[in-house]
């Protein structure tokens, strides 16, 4: 919420949004080709924004429902179910805790997409329950049930017990997996 024009303030959010179409598609081009065509849309409908309500927020829902609407448009395309190609166009970063990461995207890609988009929203983006709510079209309680059965799933594909510290040095990692230090 800002009292900045829309279309300076849309702007401000290109880097959230980019990431958060990244983390959906898992391939930078695609990303790239989402956050153009969402930022397209956001534009020439500037005139349905409501100055003072959350952009960043309002684009995050028009990227997820171009992602949406670009996944029903692909069912009739074979899948890369074992990750030959996306492996080949992507370059992990290091990682220095005990967690690496390639073994967190591994396990994060499994997630069901419900899971996996409330992860990020929740924990990686910072929207609350009810704004990631109202973003997905679901009540607060099935966002956080979602969030809750991701995190849980996350704990069982990457062996991590409760005891157990987490050292990582990425905070976005450890808001996803909802280490209790960090607010979800």
């Amino acid at each position: 919420m800002s009292n900045m024009d829309p279309k300076e303030e849309l702007v401000t959010h290109l880097p959230a949004l980019r990431a958060f179409a990244l983390s959906l598609t898992r391939n930078r081009a695609t990303a790239d080709d989402m956050m153009q065509d969402t930022v397209l849309k956001a534009w020439s409908n500037m005139d349905k924004f409501t100055p003072g309500t959350n952009m960043r927020a309002w684009l995050f829902t028009i990227l997820r429902n171009n992602f949406y609407t670009s996944r029903r448009k692909l069912n009739r395309e074979v899948a890369d179910i074992d990750n030959v190609f996306s492996e080949k166009m992507s370059v992990k970063p290091d990682h220095d805790g005990r967690l690496q990461m390639r073994d967190f995207k591994t396990a994060f890609d499994r997630l069901p997409d419900e899971q996996r988009e409330a992860l990020i929203l929740v924990g990686a983006s910072g929207f609350s329950y009810e704004d990631a709510g109202v973003m997905c079209g679901v009540a607060t309680g099935t966002m956080k049930s979602r969030v809750n059965r991701a995190r849980g799933k996350l704990t069982e594909l990457l062996k991590l017990d409760a005891d157990e510290a987490l050292e990582l040095t990425d905070t976005a990692t450890l808001a996803v997996v909802g280490n209790p230090a960090m607010p979800s």
